[in-house]
């Protein structure tokens, strides 16, 4: 019996946990002292639960980049620049995926590796768009004309609609969280709940309750849908064997005259507890696993979506699905970086509420900037 054992956690969709497990037996035959156990939980768990409280139980953390703020304040992770070398991580930061590993650092402390990297990215059913011998949308009007045609699925719940209304916004010419007055101004906002009306307006409702895994799942196992314009990416479905019906994963739709559209990036980081009692083996597995190696082979063979470049430059990766690092590549590298300051989550909580609301013809655009305005502050009280 292992005389070490470690305790982690991570998200309950094969992207999150297979890769994990197959990697955690492959540590323990290399070092037959060390076990480590994954829970997994749903994503609705993984955003709704404090993770500080989940530092107290567990070693090795999956966590979303937005966290880092509350890291910072509560010191409740390991800033892994003072236990990785140097070495690492720089490799890590120049082989990282768009801003992956730059997500993970604040006030200048490292506190997770980007074991994982997403973004928003268009998919389609070739073999549906072949059969109809139609064209992929390549600018926004042409996604609206197929919206309307109701073969558009792309995701609704609020979370989803709020990483979008960013993308909107930027579209749109101003980034969000320029200031701390206010989220973004009355008019890049007005416009971007526009445009969101158009698209969203034109779709099937049932989207309000889907999640980009469900829409993932919509496209695989029906014929009802052949595109989604941007949903968090996963190559899982995109992997022969996992589903009957692939996706094709590809860049954003140009928008207007300002080129193609920047999504906000997603993806996840192992972080180690600073309560850890065993902090040695967790980050000797920590940097095997999130390593170069691992990552554009043992990873990603098992279902992983890496975080680290060589798994996305790998030809032997981009077989095994569809091409899927190759194509989605160019989005992460244009990525945008959501805020991460203590408070911040709060504020993520609650202000796609209000989008959806509104995209359900249940309120009006002013009211909405106001309200995200009004968390905005509330979330700022908190940071430091």
């Amino acid at each position: 019996m292992a005389s070490t054992i470690l305790k982690g956690i991570t998200w309950g969709h094969s992207r999150g946990i297979t890769p994990l497990l197959a990697a955690s037996q492959r540590f323990s035959e290399l070092y037959p002292d060390v076990e480590i156990n994954w829970k997994k939980r749903t994503l609705q768990e993984f955003a709704d639960f404090p993770i500080e409280k989940l530092t107290e139980e567990y070693d090795l953390l999956i966590i979303d980049h937005p966290w880092v703020g509350c890291a910072a304040a509560t010191n409740c992770v390991l800033p892994l620049e003072q236990y990785l070398s140097e070495d690492y991580l720089q490799d890590q930061l120049e082989n990282s995926v768009g801003g992956s590993h730059e997500s993970y650092n604040y006030k200048g402390h490292q506190w997770a590796l980007a074991i994982d990297a997403a973004t928003p990215a268009a998919s389609y059913r070739a073999d549906l768009f072949v059969k109809h011998n139609a064209d992929v949308p390549t600018t926004w009007d042409e996604v609206i004309a197929l919206a309307k045609k109701g073969k558009v699925a792309v995701p609704a719940i609020p979370i989803d609609l709020l990483m979008n209304f960013y993308m909107f916004c930027i579209a749109h010419g101003t980034q969000p969280f320029a200031n701390e007055d206010e989220v973004i101004d009355e008019e890049i906002g007005l416009l971007a709940l526009e445009t969101m009306r158009e698209l969203w307006g034109a779709v099937d409702k049932k989207m309000f309750g889907y999640n980009p895994i469900a829409v993932a799942e919509q496209m695989t196992t029906t014929n009802d849908y052949w595109y989604c314009p941007f949903a968090y990416c996963y190559s899982n479905y995109s992997r022969v064997g996992y589903t009957n019906n692939i996706l094709t994963y590809t860049d954003l739709v140009y928008f207007d005259e300002g080129g193609k559209l920047r999504s906000t990036i997603g993806g996840t980081g192992l972080a180690i507890s600073a309560f850890s009692k065993n902090k040695d083996a967790a980050l000797v597995f920590a940097e095997m696993v999130v390593g170069g190696s691992c990552q554009s082979t043992f990873y990603v063979e098992h279902g992983g979506q890496p975080g680290h470049a060589w798994a996305w430059k790998s030809s032997k990766a981009n077989t095994l699905t569809n091409n899927f690092f190759t194509n989605v590549l160019p989005i992460m590298e244009r990525g945008y970086i959501r805020p991460r300051y203590n408070g911040y989550l709060l504020f993520q909580d609650h202000a796609g509420d209000c989008i959806q609301q509104y995209l359900l013809n249940e309120g009006n655009q002013r009211d909405v900037l106001n309200e995200i305005n009004q968390l905005y502050k509330q979330s700022l009280s908190k940071k430091n």
